[in-house]
Parts: structure tokens; C-alpha cells; sequence
């Protein structure tokens, strides 16, 4: 079986946000990125997180922050989630890992980074033959 990997960045729009009762707002300078490793359907390694540069890196962060894989097939129908933990600590660069697996069918893998509750970035690889 061939290997292969995906690695690709989207950049963190500019948003603000309420925690208790304080306004915090994320300034441009931030990226997602994800990074697959595997061949086929066989995911065998996964992570996903933001890297924060410039003024972005002076902010407080993302606070109630938690990062999902979410997987689709070929007719962009989600098939699976993998939801990770909220966190409620305030951090600039929040990461996570996903176990490895094999998927039952070729479409995309996705990572999504929310914030508060609400989705604020997402960057997908297909997986193909």
C-alpha cells in the first residue's frame, strides 16, 4: 500500500467573542492547520491546531475551545464525528490528536475549531484512491 500525507493551513478570520462578561477578540496573524499520514483509507496519524504569529501571538487566545475530526463521503455526507473535549482554559495555540483508524469509504477528512460553541475555522483533505 502506497503512503501519503496531507498537510494544509487556513487562515483564523478576526472575531471577538464574550467570557464572563469580557469582550476578547482574535486578531488576524493566526493558522489551522492539519496534518494526515497514512495510505488509502488508513489513517495513521491525524492532528490538528492553530500557530499564532505577529499580533495574533499577543492575544489571550481561544477560550472554551475544542477541536473536531469530522469525516464524509464521496457525496459530502458526514459519516463520522469525532468530537474532542471543550476546553475552558484560555490558550494561543490549541492542538489535538486524533487515534488512528481506517475508513470504510474515500470522500474527506475535516478539522474544525470551535470557539465558544461556534465554528470559526475548518480545513479538509480528500481521500481518494
Amino acid at each position: 500500500m502506497a503512503q501519503a500525507g496531507a498537510v494544509g493551513t487556513t487562515p483564523v478570520r478576526t472575531f471577538e467573542y464574550s467570557v464572563g462578561g469580557m469582550t476578547v477578540k482574535v486578531p488576524t496573524g493566526c493558522l489551522f492547520t492539519h496534518i494526515l499520514r497514512g495510505g488509502g483509507k488508513k489513517i495513521t496519524y491525524q492532528n490538528a491546531g492553530v500557530d499564532c504569529a505577529f499580533v495574533g501571538a499577543l492575544s489571550s487566545g481561544f477560550c472554551n475551545w475544542r477541536i473536531d475530526f469530522t469525516y464524509a463521503n464521496t457525496d459530502n455526507k458526514t459519516y463520522r464525528t469525532s468530537r474532542g473535549r471543550t476546553h475552558d482554559e484560555c490558550k494561543i495555540d490549541p492542538m489535538r490528536n486524533n487515534s488512528p483508524q481506517t475508513l470504510p469509504r474515500y470522500g474527506k477528512a475535516c478539522a474544525h475549531l470551535y470557539v465558544n460553541g461556534v465554528r470559526r475555522v475548518s480545513q479538509c483533505h480528500h481521500i481518494t484512491k
